[in-house]
């Protein structure tokens, strides 16, 4: 499953998934290079592997937006 790293809050990460519903994982399960806006693949067992791939292309998806917003 998809999911977007909302924040972090004490010993866990909040995800918003594809949904828009919000779930918390233990930061024991996440890699420590994830950060706050990040795309991410959430396994069956709760385990968090990052995405560059669509992180990078959802960044320049919202970058091309706010161009085109502001020209």
């Amino acid at each position: 499953m998809k999911a977007i790293v909302d924040r972090f809050e004490n010993d866990y990460v909040v995800l918003e998934l594809e949904d828009g519903h919000t779930i918390d994982i233990h930061k024991s399960k996440c890699p420590l290079l994830v950060k706050v806006g990040d795309t991410v693949q959430l396994s069956d067992e709760g385990h968090i592997t990052p995405d560059q791939a669509a992180t990078t292309s959802r960044k320049k998806e919202i970058d091309d937006l706010a161009n085109d917003l502001f020209e």
